[in-house]
């Protein structure tokens, strides 16, 4: 199969306006996503597509593939299916530009599960334990079934611990996604739902038409870019 990587890369973030080009070591943060993305050696290309020529230099200024979007766009996912839409491909995995610690394993275990012909989509998570990031609404929890299919997300707490018996297992969802290309383009043919206008979390289209996410666990992931805070954590790991 042909796959490909894609990183949405937006500029103005509202949290963290100008985050991808924060320092991080002695590079920028999308670069340390580019280039890790690369270094897994799973994709027959690896390309950023963005709304911002300072990305888009930064990126092809040292070596690296990128696009320019030609639309203004609500998710990352409708960014790169503009891009993905006259390419070559099978399955399209979308990595987030922040996350710049990216690795092998986990994007190796997601590309994994389309041997089954039924996958459409697929994604990360990985256990959430401390409870003041359960409660934050800034990490995206995910309720499964028996069979890794999600079942929801949302920014709250689920599943909510009415009963203080029941041992709950909490799963962050991590923004990395890959898509059979046909399912991305149907994405974006479909207008934004209500729980997904609302909970602002781009994947609630997919469940609110009836596609279910299967979910794939992953053990580490290192430290997404969501806030200045975040990024003094990830130069602690770095």
């Amino acid at each position: 199969m042909k796959i490909v990587a894609m990183i949405p890369a937006r500029y103005a973030a509202t949290r963290f306006p100008a985050k991808l080009m924060q320092m991080l070591g002695n590079k920028s943060v999308i670069r340390h996503t580019y280039d890790n993305t690369m270094a897994t050696g799973l994709f027959t290309d690896v390309v950023v597509v963005t709304d911002s020529a300072i990305i888009f230099n930064e990126i092809t200024g040292n070596g690296g593939k990128a696009i320019m979007s030609l639309k203004n766009h609500e998710s990352g996912s409708d960014r790169i299916a503009e891009a993905a839409s006259n390419l070559d491909v099978d399955i399209i995995v979308n990595v987030q530009g922040d996350e710049p610690f990216v690795q092998k394993d986990p994007l190796e275990k997601l590309l994994a599960v389309f041997t089954d012909e039924k996958v459409q989509v697929a994604s990360l998570m990985q256990v959430l334990k401390e409870q003041a990031l359960i409660e934050d609404a800034n990490y995206v929890k995910v309720a499964v079934d028996r069979n890794m299919n999600s079942l929801f997300f949302s920014r709250s707490v689920i599943p909510y611990p009415r009963s203080k018996e029941v041992v709950t297992t909490y799963y962050e969802h991590i923004g990395v996604y890959a898509f059979r290309k046909q399912a991305l383009l149907n994405f974006t043919s479909w207008p934004m739902t209500p729980l997904e206008a609302a909970e602002k979390i781009e994947c609630l289209r997919y469940l609110e038409y009836g596609v279910p996410l299967k979910m794939v666990l992953t053990q580490y992931m290192g430290v997404e870019i969501d806030t200045p805070e975040d990024l003094i954590k990830a130069t602690k790991l770095l």
